[in-house]
C-alpha cells in the first residue's frame, strides 16, 4: 500500500512495538516484515491464527514458545551435495529439532481440548470450550513441525552443546587426542628443561613456558637471543624479553601438526557422515525452522493484542459498507499511557461515504484521524488493532493520508503546495474502496478559496464511491451534511467549563472550534478577545451559539440520564436486598415455628408425667386421704407448670399498651401455642390451651389471628375438642382441667397427629372419663393409621374400637380409659 501513508500513519513504528514482543531476532524480523494485504481471504485468515493463539495463551498462561535458533546457514550449507557445516553449525541444528518437538509437544491436540466449559476467548468475552477442531490453524503448524529425536541423539552422541565434536565420537579420534595431549606434555616438559638450562643472563625470573600464535614458546632476554636461537613469536611491552620457539620445540611441534591434522581428518570424516544422514531430513528442517519462526510472529502479535485488550474485527469486502469501530484506542498512546486513552465509537453507513470532523484545537481530531486508518494497516497485516467487540471493518484497496503541513525549504514546497501535491495524488489513484485521510483540509490559503477547493474535493471523493475521514474548522465545510450528500458531520467534545478536551466522539453533528474561549483562558487580553469577537461574522456566532446551547442541553439531559439510571441501580438493588431479606424472615420463621411445635411438644410430654403421676397418687389414696392427696397433686402439678413455663422473649410486650378480649384467639410468645382468652384482670389472662386453663401475663402473649371464638363454634381448644363449661378462677394459678369428650383431629397433618392426641387424652384421664371419642375422619386414612399407631402404646388406654352406626362409623375410634 501507499508508503507515504504507512509512514504518516507510523505503522512501521507500531510494528516495531509488536516485534519487541518476540522472542528472537528470527521473529522480530518476521513481524516488522508484515504489510497489509488487499486480499480479503488472507487477511481472515491471518487474523484467525493471531486468534487461534490468543485463545491458547488465555488458558496456558504461563507457557512461553520454545527458542527458535538461527539455524540458516547450516541448512544452507546442507543444500549443497558435499556441503559440511561447521560443528557449532549442527548444534544450531539439535537446536532446532529439539525446539520443534517441544512446540509440536505443545500443540498437541489433547493440550488444545483443556479449555473448561467457559473460558475467555480471543474476542475478549466467554465462550463455550473448544476443541481441536476449533484450532485448525494450530494443528496445521503443528502437522509442519519435525519430530526426529533419532537425528537429534545422533547429533548430540557427536557434538558437545559448546559446538566441539566430542572425543568419544570414533575410537580413532580418541586415540588421536589421547596422543596429542602426551605430545604436549612432551613438549611443555621438555621447554621447562630447557629453560632451566640456560644461563642466569638471559633467563627470565618466574617465567613459564607459554603458546603464542599456536606455538610453544620461552621467554629470555633479548641479549641472550644469539644464544637460545629459534622463532620470535613476540616481545614484551617493554622490549627487553622476547618470546621464542627454540629449535628442539619446532621439531616437537611438527609432531603435534601431524596429530592435530590426523584428528582434523577424523573430524572431518565425522561431520561429514553425520551430514549425510541430516541432508534427507534438510527440507523438513527448513520447513520447521519457518514455522518455529511464523509461531514466534503469531506469539507476539498474540501477546500485543492482549495486552491492548483488542478483539478480533469482522473484515468485509469494501463492498458490503458499514464501517463500525468500537472502542478504539490509538496503539502508541496505549503503550505510553494504558490507563490514560479515552476509547472512541465511530459508525459509517453505505450511505455515508465522507465524515468530516470538528472542533477545537488539541481536541484530538489527529489522532483519531489516525487511529481509524491504522486500525486498517493492521488489520490487513495481520495484527488485531486495540478495538473492542462488534467492530467492522471494510477492506481497503489503498489508504491516502494528507496529515501535517508537509513544508519543505529543499524542495521549494509550501504547506499549501504540499497540500495541492497529496489532492493531486489521491485524485488521480483514489478509487471505490480507497480510504482517505485529511487533516485540517482547506488550510494553508484564503479561507474562502480554501472551503470552496475543499469542498470540491470532497464531493469529488464521495462520487467516486471513496471513503474519506476528514478534519476541520472551516464552517462551510460543517454545512454539508445534507440529505443525500454522503457527507456527515462529526465532533470531539470539549468541557466548555474547564476549556479543556474530553476526546469522547460524537457523531452527526459539528464541534465549535473554541478558538475565542482558548485564546481567553491563555491569557490574550479580555478587550483583545472581546474586540475579535465583534469582528466574526454573525452567521458564523449564530451557529456557534446554537451549538452552546445544544451541548449545555445535551450535558444537562446527560446528566440526568446518568442521575435516572443511578436511582435504578439503587432501586434494583434494594429490591435484591428486600427480597433476600424476605427470604431470610420467611426462613427464620419457618425454623423458629418448627422449634417452638418441638418445644412445646417437650413441655407438654414432661406435664404429662406429672399429671399421671399426680393421678396415680390420688386414686391410690384412701378415702380419707384423698383431700390431701388431691392438695397434694394440686401442688405438684402447679409447681411443674411453674417449672415447665417457657421464659420470656427477647423482645415482649412489657409496658405495651395491647390488650385482649374474652373470646380472642392468642398465641403463646416462646412455645407458639395458641389458645382463646377467658378473662383478663391485673395484666394477666386466663387462656384455654390445648384443653388446659393457664393463666399467663399478657406481656407473653400476642394476637394469634382469627379473631374472637364464642358460642357454639367456641371448642375451648385449638384442636376443636368439646369440653364442659371452664371452671371458675382461683386465687391460684393452677390451671384447672376442661374434660373433653371427645377430640376432633380432623384437618390435622400427621405429625401434629401425637401432640393433639396425648393433650386429649390427658384433659380425659385428669378430668375422670372412662371414654374418649376420637374424630379421625376417612380421607386418605393416614391421621387414622397414626392415631391406631399411637393408642396401644399409651398405657392409660385400655381398649378402643371403631365407632358405631350412631357414633362416627368409620370416621371415629372410641378409646376406653384406665
Amino acid at each position: 500500500m501507499n508508503a507515504q501513508a504507512r509512514a504518516v500513519l507510523e505503522f512501521e513504528t507500531t510494528l516495531e512495538r509488536v516485534a519487541a514482543r518476540a522472542s528472537s531476532a528470527l521473529g522480530r524480523e518476521a513481524v516488522l516484515r508484515l504489510r497489509p494485504g488487499r486480499d480479503l481471504c488472507s487477511a481472515r485468515r491471518e487474523l484467525d491464527r493471531v486468534g487461534e493463539v490468543m485463545f491458547y495463551l488465555a488458558t496456558h498462561s504461563d507457557w512461553a514458545p520454545p527458542v527458535v535458533p538461527e539455524a540458516g546457514p547450516p541448512l544452507r550449507t546442507l543444500e549443497v551435495e558435499g556441503g559440511v557445516p561447521a560443528a557449532a553449525g549442527f548444534v544450531l541444528l539439535a537446536a532446532l529439532i529439539e525446539s520443534a518437538g517441544l512446540l509440536s509437544r505443545a500443540l498437541e491436540d489433547r493440550e488444545l481440548e483443556r479449555p473448561p466449559a467457559e473460558e475467555e476467548d480471543a474476542h475478549g468475552g466467554t465462550s463455550p470450550a473448544r476443541g481441536a477442531a476449533d484450532f485448525p490453524h494450530l494443528r496445521e503448524l503443528k502437522e509442519r513441525l519435525v519430530r526426529r529425536p533419532d537425528l537429534l541423539e545422533r547429533i548430540r552422541k557427536v557434538v558437545d552443546p559448546e559446538g566441539e565434536v566430542r572425543e568419544d565420537a570414533s575410537p580413532a579420534l580418541r586415540s588421536l587426542r589421547r596422543r596429542l595431549r602426551g605430545a604436549r606434555s612432551r613438549v611443555v616438559a621438555r621447554l621447562e628443561s630447557h629453560m632451566a638450562s640456560l644461563p642466569e643472563r638471559i633467563r627470565v625470573a618466574d617465567a613459564s613456558v607459554s603458546v603464542r600464535d599456536g606455538r610453544y614458546v620461552i621467554p629470555v632476554r633479548r641479549e641472550g637471543m644469539r644464544d637460545v636461537g629459534g622463532i620470535v613469536h613476540g616481545e614484551s611491552a617493554s622490549g627487553a624479553t622476547l618470546f621464542v620457539e627454540p629449535p628442539l620445540a619446532i621439531r616437537l611441534m611438527n609432531e603435534i601438526h601431524e596429530l592435530e591434522r590426523e584428528a582434523d581428518r577424523e573430524i572431518q570424516r565425522l561431520l561429514r557422515q553425520l551430514s549425510g544422514e541430516i541432508r534427507p531430513a534438510r527440507e523438513e528442517l527448513s520447513i520447521s525452522l519457518e514455522t518455529l519462526v511464523g509461531f514466534d510472529s503469531l506469539h507476539a502479535r498474540a501477546r500485543t493484542a492482549r495486552i491492548w485488550e483488542g478483539t478480533i474485527p469482522e473484515l468485509v469486502s469494501s463492498e458490503e459498507g458499514t464501517l463500525r469501530i468500537a472502542e478504539g484506542r490509538h496503539p502508541l498512546l496505549l503503550e505510553q499511557d494504558p490507563e490514560g486513552v479515552v476509547p472512541f465509537d465511530l459508525e459509517l453507513e453505505p450511505g455515508e461515504r465522507a465524515l468530516v470532523v470538528s472542533g477545537p484545537n488539541t481536541g484530538g481530531k489527529t489522532v483519531l484521524l489516525k487511529s481509524i486508518g491504522l486500525f486498517h494497516l493492521l488489520a490487513q497485516a495481520g495484527i488485531v488493532p486495540p478495538v473492542g467487540p462488534g467492530t467492522r471493518l471494510p477492506l481497503v484497496r489503498d489508504v491516502f493520508a494528507d496529515i501535517g503541513d508537509g513544508q519543505s525549504i529543499s524542495e521549494s514546497l509550501s504547506t499549501f503546495s504540499s497540500h495541492l501535491a497529496r489532492m493531486q495524488e489521491l485524485l488521480d489513484e483514489a478509487g471505490p474502496g480507497s480510504l482517505v485521510l485529511i487533516d485540517e483540509m482547506g488550510t494553508g490559503t484564503d479561507p474562502a478559496e480554501g472551503a470552496a477547493l475543499a469542498r470540491a474535493i470532497l464531493e469529488t471523493l464521495v462520487e467516486r464511491g471513496v471513503r474519506a475521514v476528514v478534519t476541520s474548522h472551516l464552517g462551510a465545510l460543517k454545512r454539508l451534511d445534507t440529505t443525500g450528500s454522503g457527507i456527515v458531520n462529526a465532533s470531539l467534545l470539549f468541557d466548555a467549563e474547564r476549556i479543556q478536551p474530553t476526546y469522547r466522539f460524537r457523531k452527526g453533528r459539528p464541534g465549535r472550534s473554541y478558538g475565542l474561549a482558548i485564546a481567553a483562558r491563555s491569557g490574550l487580553p479580555d478587550s483583545v478577545v472581546e474586540l475579535a469577537r465583534g469582528y466574526v461574522d454573525s452567521g458564523e456566532l449564530e451557529v456557534e451559539d446554537l451549538l452552546a446551547d445544544l451541548e449545555g442541553k445535551e450535558r444537562r439531559l446527560a446528566e440526568a440520564l446518568q442521575a435516572a439510571e443511578a436511582a435504578e441501580e439503587r432501586a434494583r438493588r434494594l429490591e435484591e436486598e428486600a427480597e433476600a431479606r424476605e427470604r431470610e424472615v420467611r426462613e427464620r420463621e419457618r425454623t423458629q415455628e418448627s422449634r417452638a411445635r418441638e418445644e412445646a411438644r417437650s413441655l407438654l410430654l414432661e406435664a404429662r408425667e406429672e399429671v399421671e403421676e399426680a393421678i396415680r397418687t390420688v386414686r391410690s389414696a384412701d378415702s380419707g386421704e384423698r383431700p390431701e392427696a388431691e392438695r397434694d397433686a394440686r401442688r405438684r402439678v402447679e409447681a411443674a407448670a411453674r417449672r415447665q413455663r417457657p421464659s420470656p422473649a427477647p423482645e415482649t410486650r412489657s409496658g405495651s399498651s395491647t390488650t385482649f378480649e374474652a373470646g380472642e384467639a392468642v398465641r403463646v410468645v416462646g412455645t407458639g401455642a395458641r389458645g382463646t382468652v377467658r378473662e383478663v384482670r391485673n395484666q394477666r389472662a386466663l387462656v384455654d390451651v390445648g384443653g388446659m386453663r393457664l393463666e399467663i401475663p399478657l406481656s407473653e402473649l400476642e394476637p394469634g389471628g382469627g379473631g374472637k371464638v364464642g358460642g357454639a363454634a367456641d371448642k375451648g381448644s385449638a384442636s376443636g375438642a368439646t369440653g364442659s363449661s371452664p371452671a371458675p378462677v382461683g386465687s391460684t394459678s393452677v390451671p384447672d382441667v376442661i374434660p373433653r369428650f371427645e377430640a376432633d383431629l380432623r384437618g390435622l397433618r400427621v405429625d401434629e397427629v401425637e401432640l393433639e392426641l396425648g393433650r386429649a387424652v390427658d384433659a380425659a384421664v385428669l378430668g375422670g372419663l372412662t371414654e374418649l371419642r376420637i374424630i379421625h375422619g376417612k380421607g386418605t386414612g393416614a391421621v387414622k393409621a397414626r392415631v391406631l399407631e399411637l393408642l396401644p402404646r399409651d398405657p392409660r388406654v385400655q381398649e378402643f374400637r371403631p365407632g358405631g352406626p350412631g357414633e362416627g362409623g368409620g370416621g371415629v375410634t372410641v378409646a376406653a380409659l384406665r
